[in-house]
C-alpha cells in the first residue's frame, strides 16, 4: 500500500490554514453530526412517555416490564437499520462523499419526522429502522471527507472536532426534551428531528467533493462491488475485521449502556420523590453532562493519539467505559440514599470515555486508501451494529427478567474487558500520513 506524503504532513511550524471548501466541507460534516445525534438520542429521551402512549394503542399494557422490553426491540431495530447503512460506503466511493452525505441526512430526517406521526408500537418500529439507514451512513461520510480534505498536519484534531458534533447534538436533544418535550410531549420531539434536512441545501451549493477522491476517480472508478470487496483482500482482511470488533466494543458500551442513562436517571429520581416533570428534566440535565465529558473527551483524544498512539489512547477509553458502566449501573444505581447525586456524577466519567468512537473517525481512514476508504468506514462502524441489536436485545430481556436495568446494563462492562485485549493486533498508525 503506497504511502504518499501532502504538504504539511507531521512539519513543525505554523499550521496549514484551510481552504474554503475545507472549512465549509467540515461543518456541513459536523453539523450533520450534530442533527444525527440529536436524532438518534430523541428515542431514548423520550422512550417512557412514548411506549407508555403507544403500547395500549398495540393491544399491550404499558407497564414497566413491557415498556422496558419493547424499548429495547425498538433499540435493537434501529441498530439493525444502522448495520444496513453500510451500503452507503460503496456507493461514496464510487458516485462521491459529498452527494452521499446529502442523501443519508436527507434519510434520517425524513423518517425521524414521520416517527412523530406514529400510532402504534410497530409503526415506530419501522420509522426507527429507516431512521438508522441514514444515521449510520453520515459518520462515515462526514469522517471520510474530512479525513481526505484537511491538510495532514490537521486531520487528525479535525476528526476529533468532527466527532464533538454528535454529543453536542445529545446536548440539543436535551434542550429541546426540556423545554419542548416537557411541555407538548413526545412527538413534538421527532417533528424538531426533522430539521436537518434543512442542512441539505447548504452543501448542495457550497461544499464540492474531496480533492483525493477526484484524483483517484478521474483515473479509475470503483464499481460497487470492487469497494467493498477490497476489504476483504489479503491486504485489508485483517484490519477490516479487527476494526468492525472494536467498533462492537463501543457499540455495546453506547447502546447497551449510554442510552438508558435518560431511564436510569429518571428512575433514580421517582425514588428520590421527584415529580414525573422534574424527572424529566433531571434526566435531560444528566444527557447534558454526559455530553459535555464526551466533549471534552473527543477533544483531548487527538493530542493522546499523537502523543501515545492510537492502540494505547483507546484503551484508555475503554477503561473508563469500564469503570463508569460498572460502578455507575452495577453499584451507584442501588445504593438507598444519594444514589442520584453519585449516579449523575458517574456520568461525566461515562461520558468521557463515551470519546472512544472519536477515534474510528481518526483512525479508521487512516487504514485504507481512497478507492475502499468509505466502505472501510461504513463497514466497520455498521457491521457490529447487527450484533449489537441482539446484545441490546438481550439486555432488554434482561432488565424484564430482573426487574431492574442496573444489573443487566452493567453487564455491558465485560465488552471493553474483550476490547483491550484485543488492541495490541490493530494496525498502528501513529506519524504516518493519509494513504493514497
Amino acid at each position: 500500500m503506497a504511502l504518499t506524503e501532502r504538504p504539511g504532513a507531521r512539519t513543525a511550524g505554523p499550521r496549514t490554514p484551510l481552504t474554503g471548501n475545507q472549512t465549509r466541507g467540515f461543518w456541513a460534516a459536523w453539523g450533520g453530526w450534530a442533527l444525527d445525534g440529536m436524532d438518534s438520542f430523541i428515542y431514548a429521551l423520550v422512550l417512557v412517555p412514548a411506549m407508555t402512549e403507544l403500547l395500549p394503542r398495540s393491544g399491550l399494557a404499558p407497564t414497566p416490564a413491557n415498556v422496558g422490553f419493547y424499548g429495547s426491540v425498538l433499540f435493537a431495530l434501529f441498530l439493525v437499520g444502522w448495520g444496513l447503512s453500510m451500503a452507503w460506503g460503496p456507493i461514496a466511493d464510487r458516485f462521491g462523499r459529498v452527494r452521499t452525505l446529502m442523501l443519508t441526512i436527507l434519510c434520517y430526517s425524513l423518517f425521524t419526522f414521520l416517527s412523530a406521526l406514529a400510532t402504534n408500537v410497530w409503526q415506530l418500529a419501522l420509522l426507527r429502522l429507516l431512521a438508522g439507514v441514514g444515521i449510520g451512513g453520515e459518520w462515515s461520510m462526514g469522517g471520510t471527507f474530512v479525513a481526505e480534505e484537511w491538510p495532514e498536519d490537521r486531520r487528525a484534531k479535525g476528526a476529533g472536532y468532527m466527532h464533538t458534533g454528535y454529543y453536542v447534538g445529545f446536548f440539543l436533544a436535551a434542550i429541546a426534551n426540556y423545554t419542548i418535550g416537557a411541555s407538548l410531549g413526545w412527538r413534538w420531539m421527532f417533528a424538531v428531528g426533522g430539521l436537518p434536512a434543512l442542512l441539505i441545501g447548504f452543501i448542495r451549493y457550497g461544499v464540492r467533493e474531496s480533492q483525493r477522491w477526484e484524483e483517484k476517480t478521474s483515473r479509475a472508478r470503483p464499481s460497487l462491488g470492487q469497494a467493498f470487496g477490497a476489504l476483504f483482500t489479503p491486504q485489508y482482511v485483517k484490519r477490516t475485521i479487527l476494526n468492525s470488533t472494536y467498533l462492537l466494543v463501543s457499540i455495546v458500551g453506547l447502546w447497551a449502556g449510554s442510552v438508558y442513562v435518560p431511564a436510569a436517571v429518571t428512575q433514580l429520581a421517582a425514588r428520590a420523590g421527584y415529580a414525573t416533570a422534574e424527572a424529566a428534566r433531571l434526566a435531560s440535565y444528566g444527557t447534558m453532562l454526559l455530553s459535555v465529558g464526551t466533549i471534552i473527551g473527543c477533544v483531548a483524544l487527538p493530542p493522546m493519539a499523537e502523543a501515545i498512539g492510537r492502540r494505547l489512547t483507546l484503551g484508555v477509553f475503554f477503561l473508563l467505559m469500564f469503570v463508569g458502566i460498572l460502578s455507575g449501573f452495577g453499584y451507584i444505581f442501588y445504593w438507598e440514599t444519594n444514589a442520584l447525586a453519585w449516579f449523575m456524577a458517574d456520568l461525566f466519567v461515562l461520558g468521557f470515555g463515551g470519546a472512544n468512537f472519536a477515534m474510528y473517525t481518526l483512525w479508521l481512514p487512516e487504514q485504507y486508501e481512497t478507492s475502499c476508504r468509505a466502505s472501510a468506514f461504513a463497514f466497520a462502524t455498521s457491521v457490529g451494529r447487527f450484533a449489537g441489536a441482539g446484545i441490546t436485545f438481550l439486555v432488554g430481556e434482561g432488565v424484564a427478567a430482573y426487574g431492574s436495568l442496573g444489573v443487566p446494563v452493567a453487564w455491558t462492562a465485560a465488552a471493553f474487558a474483550i476490547g483491550i485485549l484485543l488492541l495490541p493486533f490493530g494496525e498502528e498508525t501513529t506519524g504516518k500520513p493519509l494513504p493514497a
